[in-house]
């Protein structure tokens, strides 16, 4: 059917061609003008595309230089921060020197002192000690040359206090022992020595205030013998002052005791010095614990007092009762000895050699 319409019409098929030759010639000169259009397009966006990117490469180049300057600035203040950091670890470093040199100094007293601690803990017991039996040797002196009980308790009461903060097992026997001995002085009567002696030295003082027996008889008898120069005569008062004079020359005097010795007035001077050699012997002899030569000592001087001296003075008197009551006085007692503490301290010297140090 097809191939009759096409013989059927041959000039529609030329005329169709001819129709045709113009509008492929029209086609072609179309397409160089849409390749140019095309063309001009991609060149246009190319280039606003490039003026673009020229703007945005000038923006970053902006930023990139205000970024290298605040870099810059930035590696200047770490530059100058480095160079502080750097005085300051130098200083640091020499401060640390210093602390190192001042840290071993210090760790060499420390190692120093440590050592002398050592040897301090090592000999501390034995300077105790030693003081200890110091103590207890002195006491014992005390007790056998000046029977001084007092000086001798209060060093056995120092030395136990000595052990007791010590606190050491080894040495019970000797706190035992020192425990008795303190004891055994304690239940001693006390002897005054120093009260007693005291008394002694004011009797010597007032020995030359002490009116003598014959001075006392020579004023009493002027006393009875005086009258009133108005009431004699003239002649009569040269008589008496004469016959005054001549009395002098040879006294008789009472004494009023029985065995009493009259002494010349220049002896009264000796008579004093001899009992205040009496009343100081008496004190040397109380010292000593001598009560022998003090009873005898003082039974001499109330002698002489009571020979030579006006008893019925007030003064004279009163020496006399303390002398009386001075002899009466108890001086010497029976002290024991120390003889076990002693001994208890020399069975720890053994001890002490072979403890470890």
């Amino acid at each position: 059917m097809s191939e009759q319409s096409t013989n059927h019409d041959p000039a529609t098929g030329a005329g169709a061609a001819r129709s045709a030759a113009p509008a492929a010639k029209a086609g072609s000169s179309v397409l160089p003008v849409l390749a140019l259009i095309v063309a001009l397009g991609a060149a246009g966006v190319a280039g606003l595309q490039w003026y673009q990117g020229r703007g945005e490469d000038e923006a970053l180049r902006r930023e990139l230089a205000q970024r290298l300057a605040a870099m810059a600035a930035r590696s200047k203040e770490a530059g100058t921060r480095a160079d502080q950091a750097a005085a300051a670890l130098r200083e640091s470093e020499i401060k640390l020197g210093m602390l190192e040199a001042k840290l071993a100094e210090s760790q060499n007293q420390q190692i120093a002192l440590e050592a002398l601690y050592q040897e301090l803990s090592r000999n501390r017991d034995e300077w105790a000690f030693a003081d200890i039996e110091q103590s207890v040797l002195l006491a014992s002196q005390q007790l056998q040359v000046a029977a001084n009980v007092r000086a001798a308790l209060i060093g056995l009461e120092n030395a136990e206090a000595r052990l007791q903060r010590m606190d050491q097992p080894r040495y019970s026997a000797l706190r035992r022992a020192l425990t008795r001995d303190i004891e055994r002085l304690k239940a001693l009567p006390l002897v005054d020595l120093y009260g007693t002696s005291s008394r002694l030295d004011d009797v010597i003082a007032a020995v030359d205030q002490l009116q003598l027996a014959m001075d006392a008889h020579a004023r009493s008898d002027a006393a009875e013998s005086a009258t009133p120069a108005a009431e004699i005569p003239a002649w009569e008062r040269i008589l008496r002052e004469a016959w005054q004079e001549l009395r002098q020359l040879v006294r008789v005097q009472r004494t009023g005791v029985a065995d009493a010795v009259l002494l010349a007035p220049e002896q009264a001077f000796f008579l004093r010095e001899n009992l205040k050699l009496r009343l100081l012997g008496a004190r040397v002899a109380l010292l000593s614990r001598d009560a022998q030569s003090y009873q005898g000592d003082l039974r001499a001087a109330l002698t002489a007092l009571e020979r030579h001296f006006d008893v019925s003075d007030r003064t004279v008197a009163a020496t006399a009762a303390t002398l009386r009551k001075l002899q009466a006085a108890q001086v010497q007692v029976d002290v024991p000895d120390l003889a076990e503490t002693l001994e208890a301290l020399r069975k720890l010297r053994p001890l002490r050699a072979k403890a470890p140090t």
